[in-house]
């Protein structure tokens, strides 16, 4: 007989053998031992067993339901379905990647193989991503990161007269103080980079604390950040965190990926989207009722996607709110550099009102609001989104608790690098005097002025449509406008089996080619 199952004998794979070795046998006796030993074996195993003749092969019926157990077990645990999956992972929803951006790819998809569409291009107006919808890169930054990721420019004396000496220097001194892009750096981050972040701060808040680079984190842009967080705060279905309506879709889809419940605040719209008392405790009152313990208040200021910015009163009325009920504010602020009208809407960090709120108060250590705000090199005037750079500040926690996410961050291992050296541009720029100063204004400022303007053109145009109605954006990169549809158009909608907003952002994609978010997404 011949063996055509696959057993083990002494560590060596017993497979079929070769043809010649038959029932009676040619070969030396050790080897037809050794056929008899891996035989032995298959028997006293579980196995599939076949056996077979010279002319025909047969299987005994209790090798057949053991065959078909196997294959059934195999389909239920190998084979990865839909219906198998974490249901977590299907419940979550992400609006400015869904279908929408979907069906854009296939306009895209489309118009690349000459297929007729009624217009010529796709715009990507779902998420912002400045340089992929013509923002230019600022040259510093590029510079800068080209010398970082290829160091052997450095020695290239003729190439080096290409950059500007401040580029150079910089570059030298980040790759002095690391092992280079292409190694991992440790977990919170280079820390001449975090350095750079903690006078940034100290700088931006007029603060005459010094701040602690060890309870900074170089992130992944600021959403890596946003879910270090939240998983800490989320043990299970009970524990909730307040969020805003309508809210950046991160933190719906990160709570229920980890099982949290959403609580949601209303922002009042004819109020140009302020943040209310009364609703933030009807907000905490119904979670309660329902069982379920507030953790958290998220703000996202500049707003995402209302473009509103709050005021420093509302801010500390804010903060009160959250020692009186024990929560951790959550300061979402990756869009601090973009406010349109400064003088009568200013950007100012929570960060800064924590901390003249305790003082006033004449506050302990002990008794600090917990906060943990985030910023991110994809948004401002940079526009970097795709180089992953950003960070995250604590500030009133216990050093276990830092110990915690400096624990999650280390699973990472660390944030890509090049994304750090970007922060570090971020938080501290070209000055006067430097060599690359006199262009960097210039991009500067251009881009910011580029940014404003396109926002008040945009909230006038706006404004002008029939049954649109749209608040002005004092800061960050979007428009939040009211859109009034007929009721024949919701009937449409509810018959196609979708909501009356995506109907109608399929069908401006369909007739423009430019691809927006239906404001459900942001719910």
């Amino acid at each position: 007989l011949r063996v055509v199952g696959v057993g083990r004998w002494c560590g060596t794979r017993i497979g079929s053998m070769p043809p010649t070795t038959t029932a009676t046998g040619t070969r030396a006796a050790g080897k037809e031992e050794i056929v008899k030993q891996a035989q032995m074996e298959m028997l006293q195993k579980p196995r599939i067993r076949m056996v077979a003749s010279s002319a025909t092969t047969t299987a005994t019926v209790a090798d057949v339901d053991k065959n078909e157990k196997l294959k059934e077990t195999a389909a239920n645990s190998a084979i990865l379905t839909a219906d198998a999956l974490n249901p977590k992972v299907t419940e979550m929803e992400y609006a400015v990647r869904g279908k929408l951006v979907l069906r854009a790819e296939e306009h895209v998809a489309a118009l690349a193989a000459n297929e007729p569409r009624p217009f010529s291009e796709v715009v990507m107006c779902n998420i912002g991503n400045p340089q992929a919808v013509g923002q230019p890169p600022l040259t510093f930054v590029r510079q800068l990161v080209s010398l970082c990721a290829s160091p052997h420019l450095l020695s290239q004396p003729e190439l080096l007269k290409s950059f500007p000496s401040d580029v150079v220097t910089r570059a030298k001194s980040i790759l002095s103080a690391s092992s280079g892009t292409g190694a991992y750096s440790t977990s919170k981050g280079i820390p001449s980079i975090r350095a750079k972040v903690a006078s940034f701060i100290a700088s931006r808040d007029n603060s005459t604390t010094p701040i602690d680079p060890e309870l900074l984190f170089l992130t992944n842009g600021a959403s890596e950040g946003v879910k270090t967080m939240l998983s800490l705060l989320i043990r299970d279905k009970s524990d909730g965190v307040l969020i805003p309506i309508p809210q950046y879709p991160l933190y719906s889809a990160t709570l229920t990926l980890l099982g949290g419940s959403q609580i949601g605040y209303y922002l009042d719209e004819d109020s140009n989207w302020a943040l209310s008392m009364p609703e933030l405790r009807r907000a905490v009152k119904d979670a309660c009722s329902n069982g379920i313990t507030p953790r958290a208040l998220a703000v996202i200021n500049p707003g995402n996607p209302t473009g509103a910015v709050l005021s420093k009163e509302n801010m500390t009325e804010i903060v009160r709110f959250c020692e009186e009920h024990n929560l951790v504010l959550l300061a979402d602020e990756v869009y601090q550099e973009n406010v349109y009208y400064a003088d009568e809407a200013p950007f100012v960090s929570f960060k800064r009102v924590v901390t003249e709120y305790e003082n006033e108060r004449g506050g302990t250590p002990e008794s600090r609001v917990q906060l943990a705000s985030f910023h991110s090199t994809s948004k401002g005037v940079l526009g970097e989104c795709g180089v992953r750079g950003g960070y995250m500040e604590l500030y009133g926690f216990d050093k276990s608790v830092v110990d915690e996410v400096y624990k999650m961050v280390s699973v990472n291992l660390c944030s890509n690098v090049i994304g750090q050296v970007v922060t570090s541009v971020l938080v501290d720029r070209p000055k006067v005097g430097d060599a690359s100063y006199e262009l960097w204004n210039t991009e500067y400022e251009s881009i910011m002025h580029s940014l404003r303007r396109k926002s008040v053109k945009m909230v006038q145009a706006l404004g002008a449509l029939e049954g649109v109605s749209c608040n002005r954006a004092d800061g960050a990169m979007y428009c939040f406008p009211r859109v009034r549809l007929s009721e024949s158009a919701c009937v449409e909608a509810e018959r196609r089996g979708i909501k009356p907003d995506v109907l109608y952002c399929m069908e401006l994609l369909d007739e423009t080619g430019v691809c927006v978010v239906p404001g459900s997404g942001f719910h």
